[in-house]
């Protein structure tokens, strides 16, 4: 990753887009302004100073200690880039590193388009870390990263992942840690190593000088001793001695005061409400534990909670007096949070009922200033689950309930919506969270209702039939119904301009999901170039975290295209982009992810690579995948483990993998034709060639394939003739790829010469070896059985197996099998950097992988060639033509 300098621009995102996939309050990433009442404290500055001559900092201290301050004091001093981020409490790690890119982004310490940002909440791809810790790595000049409130970072998952970035990024990041309790890291490693600087809650503690200071900036003047006094009895505590000052400012004798403080004071939470809250105005009292509700507010918003206009005013007037309220930058506040815990509890005591009223006003501000994710969790914390369901549709946004990293949570959040709640809205919600459990049954109960209501209203909304639309797509992919997508298809073409384009640039999404859903049901139907089309429209538009999904599973989906029509190299070009896709976003398994790797394992088995084709048919298993199969990828699983059974040698076990049991509306021409063909050449390799023919002949037409395996069934039953007359009664299918053309051409060839004519049939061998030589295709080859072996020892096609076929080897020595194992993409990318003399680590940043994993690929590399040593390897590979 090429790291940018602080001098270069900001990177600034694509327009439209969010790398969260939803607008985010600021202030967030802002160093905290210091209030005039601050006190410096030089020896803790000079302390932190130490730090940056250590990857690792902590500074470790109770609430209130003064923790944040002192590292915002010390980060504004400094000359080098500072990156500042306030960790949210119960953060799971793709949005704890989601936050953190954008944060690095928003000081254009990295490009986006080249580490790009996780798209799932619960995860993130170690691939991604990589990326991130090797270009902060190639910095020249170190970047410091302040993650303020870290002990809201509760699982080992994210500190792990932050020790593996802080491992990986070397000199290149300096790392501070604002905490009040012991992060998950190794901490005894750095203390061992020399690696951390600490400041922990005693450090943190006023001294009596400083407390002198402290207090001078109230306008107290103390000695030395009384301030010592207080300190000792307050054990230094930032917040208590800015408590104290507050509340002895107006006493009559400050310092008596201040020496009877805590006498017949039993907790924080009294002095708070005592001496804080109670001695403010009425009207100042009332704002304080309104807007406790929320985690940030602005005057706009303290007003709507107030009905008054004078929030600005009362509120930079508390953050001036250091009152518990903290500016975030912008004209945004937050109160100190135990201040606001305390508040919100009074709150129930004092005005009961109060509190979900103030979310429900909070909800509708939120939602009419932009602020859509923060609206909809006051909306469900007021309980007004018509209004919160209604922001979600009337936004667009119900797309989000299927991709990003806003999924799971709100999800969640909606699955507290009462069964009370019947609005269209609501039953479209209720719609799209049965669909994200592959329930089609219940989602068209609540859908159809929501349609029944949305036609008897006077005026229908468009937002929601657009939704409805999404939804009847996903419905009709599920059960494999191509008339109903097509018909939700048109539905939302005809909606689309009575939609604000606005919406629509906000949320690419959701049409990139409808023509998602289209593609694979036409698809399924066998109509591969509208299904072209509509997956075509998907990759070309709009890339990013909210189309991620859709346009992996839509390039998961042209690649199986490809592969039924016999093009193995494009197949396998889109699937490893699908991929990709997958890698940058830190996206889990899905159904399109799953056909991805099904159509990588399908190419696999056409090379003879069946570790490999085991392998990637196994990881479409893996924990995480929610649901049966929809009818494609279903489909897809039985089509390769059949051939994948069937390569391996167990017949019984290819004809129980091919056998139909795919449950959809529509008849799938190619799935019906590729299990029969699967179940003829079984029958074929168990020796029973007529019931091989009646399989056949008996099944519905279907692709080429299928004809190609009926002529087998028939030369092998010792029928030459109508075995070529089948052939030749193929229509020309222009588009076909070598995996179609090439068992039909060798077909041909064997027919020939069991009629007498070798050289015709050598003719044909050559064009299937011409044909199959570019994509590597040795399975047709294999199933043609020994006569190939004589074939290409008898005259010239020897020459064009050698290297990949018959890898080397000359027909005498060729007495075991035709081929070896090829090496996978990432195994030849491997090979290449060997060949430039590069060393393991390097290979690795290079490939942004793990050195582990380079070292897998290398023993995968030795074995496949048989060698030892790297020089040996790179030999070998020039011997066979793979280099």
């Amino acid at each position: 990753m090429a790291a940018v300098e602080p001098s270069a621009p900001a990177v600034t995102p694509r327009a439209g887009a969010h790398p969260l996939g939803a607008r985010r309050l600021p202030g967030r990433f802002a160093i905290p302004a210091r209030p005039a009442t601050f006190q410096h404290r030089g020896r803790l500055r000079r302390h932190l100073d130490l730090g940056r001559t250590t990857p690792l900092t902590m500074v470790n201290g109770a609430a209130g200690a003064g923790k944040t301050l002192l590292v915002a004091d010390w980060a504004a001093s400094l000359d080098e880039p500072v990156v500042w981020l306030t960790a949210d409490a119960g953060q799971t790690p793709g949005l704890f590193w989601a936050c953190v890119l954008e944060a690095l982004h928003h000081q254009g310490l990295v490009d986006p388009a080249e580490v790009g940002f996780p798209a799932d909440a619960r995860r993130v791809d170690r691939k991604l870390l990589a990326r991130l810790g090797f270009g902060l790595a190639a910095r020249r000049r170190p970047v410091v990263v302040v993650l303020d409130e870290y002990d809201r970072v509760t699982g080992p998952v994210v500190s792990e992942q932050v020790e593996f970035v802080l491992r990986n990024a070397g000199p290149g990041l300096r790392l501070v840690l604002v905490t009040r309790t012991e992060p998950l890291l190794p901490l005894h490693r750095h203390r061992a190593a020399g690696t951390l600087t600490e400041i922990r809650n005693a450090e943190l503690a006023f001294t009596p000088e400083e407390a002198v200071g402290l207090l001078s900036l109230h306008g107290l003047e103390l000695s030395v001793d009384a301030a010592g006094a207080l300190v000792e009895r307050t054990g230094g505590w930032a917040a208590g001695l800015r408590l104290c000052a507050l509340a002895a400012q107006e006493a009559d004798d400050a310092e008596v005061y201040l020496k009877e403080f805590e006498a017949g004071r039993s907790t924080v939470a009294d002095y708070l409400l005592d001496e804080v809250l109670k001695r403010q105005p009425a009207e100042t009292q009332d704002l304080l534990l309104r807007v406790s509700v929320l985690e940030r507010f602005s005057p706009a918003l303290a007003n709507a909670l107030t009905g008054r206009p004078d929030a600005e005013t009362v509120l930079d007037g508390l953050r001036r007096q250091n009152a518990f309220v903290e500016a975030l930058g912008h004209s945004w506040y937050r109160l100190h949070p135990l201040f606001g815990e305390i508040l919100r509890a009074h709150l129930e005591v004092t005005r009961p009922g109060l509190r979900p009223r103030l979310h429900g006003r909070a909800a509708q501000w939120l939602q009419h200033a932009g602020y859509l994710p923060e609206a909809l969790c006051h909306g469900a914390a007021a309980g007004d689950w018509e209004f919160t369901a209604g922001a979600l549709v009337d936004d667009l946004a119900i797309g989000q309930l299927f991709t990003g990293l806003r999924a799971d949570g709100l999800a969640g959040l909606f699955s507290r919506m009462t069964t009370q709640t019947a609005t269209p809205a609501a039953e479209l919600v209720r719609a799209a969270l049965a669909l994200t459990r592959h329930d089609v049954d219940r989602a068209l109960v609540h859908l159809h209702h929501a349609e029944r209501t949305l036609a008897d209203e006077a005026s229908d909304p468009a937002a929601a039939q657009l939704g409805c639309a999404l939804l009847e797509a996903h419905a009709a992919r599920l059960p494999g119904a191509p008339a109903r997508a097509e018909k939700a298809a048109r539905s939302a073409r005809t909606l689309h301009p009575e939609v604000p384009a606005r919406l629509l640039e906000q949320h690419p999404e959701l049409d990139a999901l409808l023509l998602t859903h289209l593609g694979a049901t036409l698809l399924w139907a066998g109509r591969f170039q509208e299904a072209r089309e509509a997956l075509n429209t998907v990759v070309a538009g709009p890339a990013g975290t909210a189309t991620a999904l859709p346009r992996q599973e839509s390039l998961s989906h042209l690649a199986l295209i490809d592969y039924l029509d016999g093009w193995l190299d494009r197949a396998e070009s889109k699937a490893l982009a699908a991929l990709t896709e997958t890698e940058r976003y830190g996206l889990p398994l899905s159904a399109g992810s799953a056909v991805g790797h099904l159509v990588r394992a399908a190419v696999a088995v056409e090379r003879d690579e069946l570790e490999s084709a085991q392998r990637l048919l196994d990881e479409t298993a893996a924990p995480g995948r929610t649901g049966p199969d929809d009818p494609v990828t279903a489909a897809a699983r039985a089509l390769v483990t059949a051939r994948l059974r069937l390569a391996q040698g167990d017949p019984p076990a290819a004809v129980a993998a091919a056998r139909p049991t795919v449950r959809a509306e529509a008849v799938s021409p190619w799935e019906q034709g590729h299990a029969a063909a699967l179940a003829c050449a079984a029958q074929l390799a168990e020796g029973h060639p007529e019931a091989a023919v009646h399989t056949l002949l008996d099944a519905p037409d279907g692709p080429a394939a299928c004809t190609v395996d009926a002529a087998r069934a028939l030369l092998a039953a010792g029928h030459p003739g109508p075995a070529i007359d089948l052939l030749d009664a193929l229509p020309p299918d222009e588009g076909a790829g070598p995996a179609v053309t090439v068992p039909a051409l060798l077909l041909r060839a064997r027919a020939w010469d069991l009629a007498g004519h070798p050289e015709t049939a050598r003719r044909l061998v050559t064009r299937a070896l011409l044909d199959a030589r570019g994509e590597r295709l040795r399975r047709p080859f294999l199933d043609a059985g020994p006569w190939v072996l004589r074939m290409l020892g008898a005259g010239g096609p020897e020459a064009l197996a050698e290297g990949w076929l018959l890898r080397g080897r000359n027909v005498a020595e060729a007495s075991g099998p035709l081929v070896v194992e090829e090496l996978s993409a990432r195994e030849h990318d491997v090979l290449v950097r060997l060949a430039q003399m590069m060393s393991t680590e390097e290979i690795a940043a290079d490939l942004f992988v793990s050195v582990n994993t380079v070292k897998t690929h290398l023993k995968g590399v030795f074995r496949k060639l048989a060698v030892n040593r790297r020089t040996d390897a790179v030999r070998r590979a020039r011997q066979l033509g793979l280099m």
